[in-house]
């Protein structure tokens, strides 16, 4: 398995800190709004990597965490009236819903900030201790960048980059320029805080991460896990930070690899909420299948920055739909074995930094073949059985192929349609059995005026949306 590590800016090969095992940690999202594309890219970026290892045969633990306490949190809640569980809660369960739509497995380890607080003080005060961390006069606790001698390090950025250094918050108390927030202590008797030694108040965005980490998993003297991943544009502050302080307070590394997806664009231009023009998961999932939006967001490498845009999209469909009428072709049955070499190519192409735009070549290729293959020989039971074990492996590795195919040509049906579709269908079936050929007909054409196409089988009639 060869990865891509931000770090180091090259592909290295992946050896894990604990043989035959793999930890993952993702950072989550914050639950104060609906998740929007970027949040779907990565969750399928992260999602993908942990179905190659484990198909390589790795032991994979993976965390997500939800951090449900932030100053964004804290707006919504003043804003609405409700309390901060409620929107929280809320936030997280939809989030869940989404991601299963999209076909993304569930984190071993789901954490979240405010289960962790123990956790995060516990880490603060290590941090205190060794004086790599101060609290000033209205109860902050602040990060001493100074004393990390590696600072900068993850990111490249830090030392000489204007716009970075614009970024973080500047206090008269600080030490240091760039020194950060690890707690922030309440400004009003409003606010949503928590009692410690330091100050009644709230973590800061960056510990939170370093905390779960060392509270979830059991790493090594050299690092606490094997992968570290996220988006991009988490390099630099927050992924810059979590290194710099787990570095003091555990004496090693927080994680052997960084992993980092690239941006979501909506035809061309960066997604940005202050650009007006977020595109929301729950209203793409509206319109078009998760499976669909699984296969066209997964289509492009996930360094890669991601242009979305329809055309493109309904493109990928059609990729896809080629996959299902092969499906379809070869169901129903059972599988046999996966053919081994169609096997190989996959992970081989997978195992180098996911290199999809292979598999899915490799896929077309098969869907190809076989069809030509089908063509010549359309009784060809065994390879039929292969068919069906290759798509079956095909789901497991990339999380596509697996839906009922006549069932699949149906999305995006409503019910009022479906249900006068079956009156249809059950018309045109008694007129054929009482060999009434001309109505029988006559309703075949209307369906397909309604853009629906029928096939008779074995097991009876079905029907799909051209």
């Amino acid at each position: 398995m060869q990865l891509y590590d931000s770090v180091r800016k090259t592909k290295v090969p992946f050896e894990p800190i604990h043989a035959g095992e793999a930890s993952i940690y993702v950072c989550g999202p914050t639950v104060y709004d609906d998740a929007h594309l970027g949040h779907a890219r990565s969750s399928l970026a992260f999602d993908l990597l942990s179905r190659i290892l484990k198909a390589l045969g790795y032991k994979v633990t993976m965390a997500k965490n939800f951090t449900d306490i932030d100053d964004k949190i804290i707006k919504k809640v003043e804003a609405t009236g409700k309390s901060m569980e409620e929107i929280t809660s809320f936030y997280i369960e939809r989030y869940l819903d989404e991601m299963q739509a999209l076909g993304v497995q569930r984190a071993d380890i789901e954490p979240k900030a405010t289960e962790s607080l123990q956790a995060i003080e516990s880490m603060i005060q290590k941090l205190i201790d060794k004086d790599c961390a101060y609290i000033v006069n209205n109860g902050d606790v602040y990060f001493d960048t100074s004393k990390d001698t590696h600072y900068g390090e993850i990111s490249h950025r830090v030392a000489d980059d204007e716009e970075t250094q614009s970024r973080v918050e500047h206090i008269s108390e600080k030490r240091n320029p760039k020194d950060f927030a690890l707690w922030k202590a309440c400004k009003g008797e409003e606010d949503i805080c928590f009692n410690t030694p330091f100050s009644k108040g709230r973590p800061g965005w960056h510990i939170e991460c370093s905390a779960m980490i060392e509270k979830y998993f059991k790493g090594t003297e050299e690092y606490s896990i094997d992968i570290h991943g996220g988006g991009a544009d988490l390099l630099f502050p927050h992924h810059e930070n979590e290194a710099a302080q787990s570095r003091c307070a555990t004496g090693h590394e927080l994680a052997k690899y960084w992993m980092h997806n690239g941006f979501v664009q909506i035809d061309g231009e960066k997604m940005s909420k202050s650009l007006g023009n977020s595109f929301f998961l729950k209203d793409a999932l509206k319109v078009y299948d998760g499976e669909v939006l699984r296969y066209y967001l997964n289509s492009v490498h996930y360094r890669n920055d991601f242009n979305f845009n329809e055309e493109d999209l309904l493109t990928a469909k059609k990729r896809l739909d080629k996959l299902y009428r092969l499906k379809k072709r070869v169901s129903p049955g059972k599988g046999s074995m996966v053919n081994k070499n169609f096997k190989q190519v996959l992970l081989d192409a997978m195992s180098d930094d996911l290199n999809i735009s292979t598999a899915l070549a490799v896929i077309d290729e098969m869907i190809a073949n076989t069809n030509d293959t089908l063509d010549a020989n359309p009784k060809d039971k065994s390879l039929k059985k292969e068919t069906i074990a290759n798509i079956e492996f095909m789901e497991t590795l990339l999380g596509f192929g697996g839906k009922e195919p006549f069932s699949y040509f149906q999305i995006g049906v409503d019910d009022a349609l479906k249900e006068k579709i079956e009156v249809l269908v059950a018309e045109r079936i008694e007129a054929k059995k009482t060999k009434d050929f001309i109505r029988s007909d006559t309703i075949r054409d209307e369906l397909i005026a309604m853009g629906i196409s029928l096939m008779d089988t074995a097991d009876g009639t079905v029907w799909e949306k051209i």
